[in-house]
């Protein structure tokens, strides 16, 4: 899917809705350790891996409770290898998931 071209300037102008999350990718190596780069066609494949930028309030339950997300901004976490809403701002891009979407938090 292409990402939407975003009307506003900055990132912190967009603020969740329910159980969504906002995320940023983490951006693969362009260049080894070793100091050889690498060609853009081996750093294509998104990473997994993303840091929390945003979350909504959460959704209601089927009794009317709202359930918090599992997430809080900062976090990283897994994401899986398809889905979300892509938005880019400047030359940017983040994406916005459903909690129940994230495979998992990553604590180092």
């Amino acid at each position: 899917m292409q990402a939407a071209q975003a009307t506003f300037k900055t990132i912190k102008a967009v603020i969740p809705l329910l159980d969504r999350v906002l995320v940023q990718r983490f951006k693969p190596e362009t260049k080894t350790a070793s100091g050889i780069f690498l060609p853009s066609s081996s750093t294509t494949t998104p990473l997994p891996e993303a840091t929390v930028i945003a979350v909504g309030p959460g959704a209601p339950n089927k009794d009317g409770n709202v359930v918090p997300t599992q997430v809080k901004a900062g976090d990283r976490v897994l994401l899986p290898g398809w889905g979300g809403n892509s938005i880019k701002v400047g030359d940017e891009e983040y994406f916005l998931f459903k909690d129940a979407e994230i495979l998992a938090k990553i604590q180092e």
